[in-house]
């Protein structure tokens, strides 16, 4: 728990803001933190934008309003944290409200209740090119924080079963008949490979199942952005600048998402990640007669998993920073790690491809070290293995 702490503090890259105020309205009202600097920009957005990539400010935030319900842009490079959209929003409407009530003369309950400003400030990625594309930084948290949940436990769930059915073939002495038909580097990748197909079998079901309730839900009920309009406006927080529906700002939000890169990209860490762990989970389950006896050797198997999933918040608010990148590229951790990144975006294609190559060198190095371990653990009964035993298993040739 200390260690994800520690590096959360120390990978907090500053964020330096530029601030164009068409409105004069928000001139030094952002307040500087350790991880957040505004200096105020008088020059024109195109030009600001067209200098993001040569000058020192990681994002534009460009006002050109302070209406109640504005909707504030900002251009980036290095994409914001979720912590530091709120805070902008925040600090807007609290502008906005203060302007509002100082206008307002014999403020009643009622007035005071109607300026209830709810500034969205709307993401747009800016790349060298001058392209833009729009992003919701919080869809694509859920996103990112949901696809790293289903990795996780699906690779301990699945892994886990593995480990479960080497013990049991073991104690009830059925692999000595198995293995005198197959060696046993195919019997360990054959059961590897067919928990992986009831996995990913298990996974299009539910995808597609899924998929079927909810179109059958949305033509059956009618449900559509008209019907739902009213229903959202009664929701506390429910209004959104330029959308009256929350359901129809979120399948907006949706739709800026690289969906098919992300399904594959699930697909194919779900598997790399599965075989990798399931490798050496098999060989646990090999090297022991008893599930209790599992404990010292599946610790530090697990640890890299279980601190990625840790440190998956801190990499959502900073995913271009230097640790989201190498827990994104260490095979041990990429599973997780990147499938939080890609959401976001900015996760450039050699990355995503050293990433997938090292995450197949992984599974091959640790199936090759599985395969040492299995092959001498598979028939060995009534001994307390060690780390050191381990080790020697590796090098016994034959």
């Amino acid at each position: 728990m200390v260690v994800p702490i520690w590096l959360a503090t120390k990978d907090k890259d500053i964020q330096r803001i530029e601030v164009i105020d068409e409105t004069g309205a928000f001139i030094k009202q952002f307040e500087n933190t350790s991880e957040l600097q505004f200096k105020d920009g008088f020059r024109p957005i195109e030009e600001a934008k067209a200098d993001l990539y040569n000058g020192k400010y990681t994002s534009i935030l460009y006002i050109k309003s302070a209406e109640k319900d504005a909707e504030i842009e900002m251009f980036y490079k290095k994409q914001p944290g979720f912590s530091t959209i709120i805070k902008i929003e925040k600090t807007i409407e609290n502008v906005i409200r203060s302007a509002e009530i100082q206008s307002k003369f014999k403020i009643t309950k009622e007035q005071l209740s109607e300026i209830q400003p709810n500034v969205s400030v709307k993401a747009i990625s800016l790349d060298p090119d001058g392209e833009e594309e729009s992003k919701n930084v919080a869809i694509s948290t859920g996103i990112g924080f949901f696809a790293a949940i289903l990795i996780y436990f699906f690779i301990f769930m699945y892994g886990v079963q593995i480990m479960r059915g080497v013990i049991e073939e073991k104690t009830s002495r059925i692999v000595e008949i198995i293995i005198s038909s197959v060696k046993p580097f195919q019997l360990m990748m054959g059961k590897i490979v067919g928990i992986a197909l009831v996995g990913l079998t298990q996974f299009l079901l539910w995808s597609i199942l899924t998929g079927m309730i909810y179109s059958v839900i949305m033509s059956v009920f009618g449900i559509d952005a008209a019907s739902t309009s009213q229903t959202a406006n009664m929701m506390d927080g429910a209004n959104v600048p330029g959308v009256d529906n929350p359901i129809q700002a979120v399948q907006e939000g949706l739709m800026t998402l690289p969906l098919l890169q992300i399904f594959i990209s699930f697909i194919f860490y779900f598997i790399g990640g599965y075989l990798l762990y399931g490798a050496l989970l098999g060989a646990v389950g090999s090297a022991v007669d008893s599930e209790a006896d599992t404990q010292q050797f599946m610790l530090p198997i697990t640890i890299p998993l279980i601190f990625s999933f840790v440190v998956a918040q801190t990499v959502m608010e900073n995913p271009d920073g230097t640790l989201a990148f190498w827990l994104s590229i260490i095979p041990f951790t990429s599973p997780v790690i990147m499938m939080v990144r890609i959401p976001f975006g900015g996760v450039a294609s050699w990355e995503l491809v050293l990433s997938m190559v090292l995450l197949i060198i992984g599974f091959l190095g640790t199936t090759w070290i599985a395969a040492k371990i299995y092959r001498t653990g598979i028939l060995m009964y009534g001994k307390k293995i060690t780390y050191k035993e381990l080790w020697k298993w590796l090098f016994y040739k034959g």
